[in-house]
């Protein structure tokens, strides 16, 4: 595979370095949205807590007694700063209506005026609000001391913004952890998942996957093959039109298991064995089509199969007509050996002076020729099939073969005669083949039996073969095997198959009393009408 050399870089590390740009933005984001409501929380806390002492503070019988004392300084001052020790805040503040303070942390601030607001808490009302006094900025609450429904002096409790940011700062390691473990989470999960991108795109950038992908659809539209792309998960991702018109898929096809679309048992389960099949021959309804399979690699990691198709439907139809003239010749030849044999016979006998034996032999000869023809005439009215089984017997005498032709056939049938040529031609020589390989063991025979009428066909060919073997059955019935595909020949039975399918009829295979196989076609109009 060719390299980047325009220094383009990779898809899988621009997104890695955008991952890892978005993580340390979410994470930084994170951390001050963080910061920022502890403090707010820092403060809230700090405000309740400080109106929670001056509220108790307020209520204190103590307090209320002292306020009405000559000297409230004396005995509210050592009180004030203790509670400001116990409960951990900055000042607390006992004044008079006047905001004259009694106590404070700072004793050069007794009797000088409190600094800030103290909004109604002469009326009644509790105060809060953030300040810069004496202290500097403090979160303060203001409380009145009620006696007798009258306020006679205020609370401030205050706590400084100097303690509170302390209190967040000490909160910061734990921000700060829980920032670092998110962002470690963030970079690993980046990492994996760069990972895997660069394995699955190949290290590929994407100006380089936009021309693959670009250059692999100018190349499955350009060739004349059918070619289907099939994933590591049997599921087609590419196909072009040509694939797509001689396997009629669907229009949708890409993304859809190999098992769902209708194609050759073998070549379905060749893909799925992750094996090498070259030049397999299918009949797929009027075509005869040519599939190949290979295993797709990467790296040596396999990555799915590349499935090619070929149309062979017009060398088939040429190679059918060549052998059926190759056969006539011989059958022709061989009739021209035995004529000369017969001719030389009879001038010999002439020439011996015995010209009446000479025509009493030829005369035999024409009769034994003739009632052949006269039979087979008279069984099968169909004229097509009739021509085509006397050639047939032709044919099984030059081979040595026995030929019995048992049954009658009408002239009108379900079937047309292009098609029972087509049947019955091709069950005789897929029998023909069959007995040539027995030549040394049994007795070369073939038996057709012919039975029908204008709504009924049944036709028989038994053959004294060596049979087909159990495991072999059910793929010979199957739609386009061929036990001789990979010699171009054996499409016969594919082909009956489908003329009789086409027919709405079925094929059967069983033993044959001869030993050797017995393939019967059936086809009923009757029950298509009724379909």
């Amino acid at each position: 595979m060719r390299r980047r050399t325009d220094g383009e870089s990779p898809v899988a590390r621009q997104i890695l370095l955008l991952q890892v740009a978005v993580v340390v933005v979410l994470v930084v984001t994170a951390v001050a949205l963080a910061s920022w409501d502890a403090r707010r929380d820092l403060r809230s806390a700090a405000r309740d807590q400080a109106t929670a002492v001056a509220r108790s503070v307020a209520d204190s019988p103590f307090v209320r007694e002292e306020v009405r004392s000559p000297d409230p300084t004396a005995a509210l001052q050592p009180f004030a700063e203790e509670v400001r020790v116990d409960t951990d805040t900055d000042f607390v503040v006992v004044m008079d209506t006047d905001r004259v303070r009694w106590t404070h942390p700072d004793p050069a601030q007794i009797g000088r005026r409190f600094v800030g607001g103290i909004g109604g808490a002469l009326q009644g009302r509790v105060f809060t609000e953030e300040y810069a006094g004496t202290l500097g900025p403090s979160v303060r609450a203001v409380v009145p001391v009620v006696v007798d429904d009258r306020v006679v002096a205020l609370v401030a409790v205050g706590i400084t913004v100097d303690r509170i940011d302390q209190r967040l700062r000490d909160d910061l390691p734990g921000i700060a952890l829980a920032a670092a473990a998110t962002l470690l989470a963030g970079l690993l999960g980046a990492w994996l998942i760069a990972r895997r991108l660069r394995r699955q795109t190949h290290g590929l950038g994407e100006r380089e996957i936009t021309r693959m992908y670009e250059y692999y659809r100018a190349v499955l539209g350009a060739v004349r093959e059918g070619l289907l792309l099939v994933d590591s998960d049997l599921r087609v991702q590419l196909v072009n039109e040509e694939a797509e018109r001689l396997l009629a898929l669907p229009a949708d096809v890409e993304g859809r298991p190999l098992s769902e679309l209708g194609l050759p048992p073998g070549l379905v389960a060749a893909v799925e064995r992750r094996t090498t099949v070259a030049d397999e021959t299918y009949v797929l309804g009027q075509q005869v089509l040519v599939l190949s399979t290979s295993p797709a690699y990467w790296d040596q990691d396999e990555v799915g199969a590349v499935v090619t198709v070929r149309d062979r439907t017009e060398l088939q139809a040429v190679t059918g007509e060549l052998d059926l003239v190759r056969g006539l010749t011989e059958s022709l030849r061989a009739q021209n050996h035995e004529a000369a044999n017969r001719l030389h016979t009879v001038v010999s006998l002439v020439e011996m002076g015995r010209p009446e034996q000479a025509v009493e032999f030829a005369t035999d000869e024409l009769q034994v020729a003739q009632d052949l023809a006269d039979e087979l005439v008279s069984a099968v009215e169909e004229p097509v099939l009739a021509a085509l089984l006397l050639g047939k017997t032709a044919q099984a005498a030059e081979r040595g073969i026995t030929l019995d032709i048992d049954g009658e056939l009408p002239a009108r049938l379900p079937v047309g005669g292009r098609d029972l040529v087509a049947l019955v031609g091709n069950l005789v020589d897929n029998a023909f083949d069959a007995v040539a390989e027995t030549r040394a063991l049994r007795r070369q025979r073939v038996r057709v039996a012919l039975a029908g009428d204008a709504d009924h066909l049944r036709i028989e060919v038994d053959d004294s073969g060596p049979g087909v073997a159990l495991d072999d059955r059910q793929r010979v019935l199957d739609r386009g095997w061929s036990s001789k595909a990979d010699e171009g020949r054996g499409l016969g039975l594919a082909i009956v198959s489908q003329v009789v399918a086409r027919h709405g009829g079925h094929l059967e295979l069983a033993d044959s009393p001869l030993g050797g196989a017995r393939f019967a076609l059936v086809v009923d109009a009757r029950h298509e009408a009724a379909r």
